[in-house]
């Protein structure tokens, strides 16, 4: 079994930075992928970041630019570095991991990011 905690959200001013971590512990492979989600309030959950095991990221039309993935996988870490925030940041982010061979996700229980104007 998996499990996906996140830390380093909470509240900051537009223009202030963030940075979020997903710390997965049970058995994890390099190959898996690591993703960011978000869900704004009265909103669908939408992809914010994604890597791979090769360190390919693609990012949400709505973050490219400001913010970064990244992962440490001999620690089991994934990253998100939020930059220039904006208030529309304002969500619960989500870390997901999936198997590299697919079927299967796992999902931490969020952190929330609030961005003040």
């Amino acid at each position: 079994q998996v499990q996906l905690v996140e830390s380093g959200g909470g509240l900051v001013q537009a223009g202030g930075s963030l940075r979020l971590s997903c710390a997965a512990s049970g058995i994890i492979s390099s190959r898996d992928i690591m993703r960011w989600y978000r869900q704004a309030p009265g909103k669908q959950r939408e992809l914010v970041a994604a890597i791979t095991s090769g360190g390919r990221t693609n990012y949400g039309d709505q973050v490219k630019g400001r913010f970064t993935i990244s992962r440490d996988s001999a620690k089991n870490t994934a990253f998100l570095q939020m930059n220039s925030l904006k208030p529309e940041d304002t969500a619960v982010y989500y870390c997901n991991l999936e198997r590299w061979y697919g079927a299967t996700n796992y999902w931490g229980q969020g952190t929330q990011v609030t961005v003040s104007s």
